[in-house]
């Protein structure tokens, strides 16, 4: 059973993380509130099984990846340079769970198969999977940006042709907008 609403409309894993912190122009809402939250976002989002075992160190470690994740993404969009500590604390998570190397089993029929590894950890894994994909995100062309509706902040990955995107969803907040503006001009149903 979900406890929270999950949004996915970051266009990218880490910025779905930095999305677990809602409402942030209005002071923040924090979904991730506690390791079973944690467990349940890692579990949606597809980078764990729901039976691992989730703990308050990983929670402090994805609450420190999502806001150098954020800040960090915001300054590679913005061309500055991002803080030493937030290259750290990505690299650091990244670095965790080194990946496997690839490996081939022969199975008895004498079929060629890759040979796969569960790390013995595996919430650490997830979280240097978001590491990961923070690094590359953020040496990437596409811009980070932030929803341009008034209650909302949260982040997206704009891909638009034109890199003019301003809504994290237009489902919700695009449509929003486009209904209060038809209104304001004197617009009916």
């Amino acid at each position: 059973m979900m406890t929270a609403e999950w949004v996915f409309d970051g266009g990218r894993a880490s910025v779905d993380l930095v999305n677990t912190l809602r409402d942030r122009k209005r002071g923040g809402r924090e979904l991730l509130v506690d390791p079973a939250a944690l467990g349940e976002w890692l579990t949606v989002a597809g980078l764990l099984e729901r039976k691992a075992k989730v703990t308050a160190r990983h929670l402090e470690e994805a609450l420190q990846l999502r806001e150098s994740a954020d800040r960090l993404l915001r300054a590679a969009a913005a061309g500055d340079r991002p803080k030493a500590t937030d290259v750290k604390t990505v690299n650091v998570l990244a670095a965790a769970v080194p990946p496997a190397p690839p490996q081939l089993r022969v199975d008895s029929d004498g079929r060629v198969r890759l040979r796969s590894f569960a790390p013995a950890d595996p919430v650490a894994a997830a979280l240097a999977a978001l590491a990961t994909d923070a690094i590359e995100l953020a040496v990437e062309a596409a811009p980070v940006r932030i929803c341009a509706a008034t209650d909302c902040g949260l982040r997206f990955v704009d891909r638009s042709p034109k890199r003019n995107r301003q809504w994290c969803s237009m489902a919700r907040c695009g449509n929003r907008a486009k209904a209060r503006a038809h209104y304001a001009r004197g617009g009916s149903l």
